[in-house]
């Protein structure tokens, strides 16, 4: 059973019914709400989607033409100042995947993800249902719902948010960690500042503004579509109130200018950081929001959870179809959560940080010439942030063979193959490689005696293996089903069934 049917839960029903695993889906919301949050889909997501049927589909929901990158301004003050330097070019590590990022509003990418689930006879999405209890057992779990269904089931996985009731009722504490703020969200329409920055900046997709008097907090403005829409996401005092809040002025001091706009939505979220001490506690697991939570600085949240369903998935198919052990369950909780836990403190907070130090040592009013040569090295600086150096990884994962360190969000984009990290295109070789890697786990080497052995040790364990002989990369490698690399090596004819008994979990 996954509880909460957003994209994290759509994209884990879909990737266990792709797997042959029975699900029930249950989602309080009947219809998808129109609110454009969690719109860049990077490179490593729309892996997930081809792997998921839904890449074309996806790509054909967009509203942003081609002509407009996922790019971004950085700007001191205001957007209209002359401080603004290019900022976060998600397409600088394109290479390095196997096809290119995206830009859709989450409401848009939930109606794909919904349409997929229907074509998935093993999945049963209730939507307008909602669990009220958990009843939690060594054998499994059971669900109470709203109209008084229980509904049993061997593994339950939460995907309903950041104040989960999965998480509550399983008994997962969570640890809170770095700024706290209240947070307005805008939606508004506005062909006149459409015009406004087009002329300024060209197409650009989103925009940050540095305040001074918000202490390293970003105020933060984004295009839904080309033309019209909008959305707007700034710090505000405590005590703001729907009813009183002065939202046009506080686009306008953002803007730097006045311009003529109409409202869609106002609301108030709180920016805070919190991240579950564990996301499993026996057979019941959390993903996404419910497991980790965070502001929207660097577009982080709905990757980090689509790569927890990616990533659990797998596992849990392998482990209900016999050919995973325990351990492979245990370690989605042991390497996805340091990732989060490495994204929240070396970017997102980092961020914060960095921009806090910044505005209190270079103020324009008080040094003109200091704040000129420091805005110079951060433009500088800004043009690969948060891009090049975000590589997930699972680096000294137990299910990953020898690999030292310790799963991270911090690493290196390169074509070399190594232990726990993605796979990255062959540097020169089949650019469709993606469509050929098997939905268990695949032996890319030339080596015809090497390819044998692991395929005598995948039929003695009973799990599924594909060989591509091939002399793709510089060593063989063994690549899970998430297509995270395994294992890699020059020769293993003795060592094929070690190497895949901790692969899968059998430790």
């Amino acid at each position: 059973m996954i509880v909460g049917g957003g994209p994290v839960g759509l994209g884990l029903s879909i990737e266990l019914g792709q797997r042959g695993v029975d699900v029930v889906l249950i989602e309080r919301t009947s219809e998808v709400h129109d609110i454009p949050k969690g719109q860049n889909l990077t490179q490593r997501t729309m892996e997930h989607f081809i792997r998921w049927g839904v890449e074309k589909a996806i790509r054909q929901a967009r509203l942003m033409p081609d002509s407009y990158p996922a790019v971004g301004v950085n700007a001191y003050g205001s957007l209209m100042s002359d401080y603004a330097h290019p900022w976060f070019r998600r397409s600088q590590v394109d290479r390095f995947y196997f096809t290119s990022s995206e830009r859709l509003p989450q409401y848009l990418t939930e109606q794909v993800l919904r349409r997929r689930v229907e074509d998935l006879n093993g999945v049963t999405a209730l939507y307008g249902e909602q669990v009220v209890d958990l009843e939690v057992s060594a054998e499994g779990a059971v669900a109470l719902t709203g109209t008084g269904q229980r509904v049993q089931c061997s593994y339950l996985v939460g995907c309903d948010g950041s104040h989960s009731l999965v998480r509550e009722r399983a008994g997962i504490t969570e640890t809170r960690s770095g700024p706290a703020r209240k947070m307005v969200l805008l939606v508004f329409r506005s062909h006149q500042l459409h015009q406004l920055l087009e002329a300024r900046f060209g197409p650009t997709a989103f925009f940050n503004v540095l305040d001074p008097d918000l202490d390293g907090y970003w105020r933060f403005l984004g295009r839904v579509d080309v033309g019209q829409q909008w959305f707007f996401h700034a710090p505000v005092d405590p005590s703001s109130e729907a009813a009183t809040f002065d939202y046009e002025t506080t686009l306008y001091d953002t803007v730097g200018a006045r311009f003529a706009l109409s409202l869609d939505y106002l609301g108030f979220w709180d920016l805070r950081i919190t991240t579950a001490d564990t996301y499993r506690n026996g057979p019941v697991l959390i993903a996404g929001d419910a497991a980790h939570s965070h502001p929207p600085y660097g577009g982080y949240g709905i990757n980090t959870g689509l790569e927890d369903a990616r990533n659990l998935g797998w596992k849990l198919a392998a482990r209900l179809h016999g050919w995973g052990g325990d351990a492979l369950v245990d370690s989605y909780s042991e390497e996805r959560r340091p990732v989060f836990e490495s994204t929240a403190r070396d970017f997102i907070e980092t961020f914060i940080e960095n921009d806090r130090e910044f505005i209190r040592r270079h103020d324009p009013t008080r040094d003109l010439a200091d704040f000129e040569e420091a805005w110079e090295q951060r433009r500088i600086a800004a043009a690969g942030a948060g891009v090049s150096r975000f590589e997930p990884h699972y680096e000294g994962s137990s299910i990953v063979v020898c690999a030292s360190g310790r799963p991270g969000a911090v690493g290196e984009h390169t074509f070399l193959t190594k232990p726990g990290h993605h796979l990255p295109p062959p540097e020169r070789g089949d650019p469709g490689l993606l469509s050929r890697l098997s939905s268990g786990f695949t032996v890319i080497a030339l080596s015809k005696s090497l390819g044998e052995a692991f395929s005598r040790a995948a039929r003695d364990l009973d799990l599924p293996l594909d060989v591509i002989s091939e002399d793709l990369y510089p060593e063989p490698v063994l690549v899970r089903p998430d297509h995270f690399v395994a294992w890699m090596g020059d020769r293993a004819e003795s060592d094929a069934g070690h190497i895949l008994r901790t692969a899968a979990g059998w430790t």
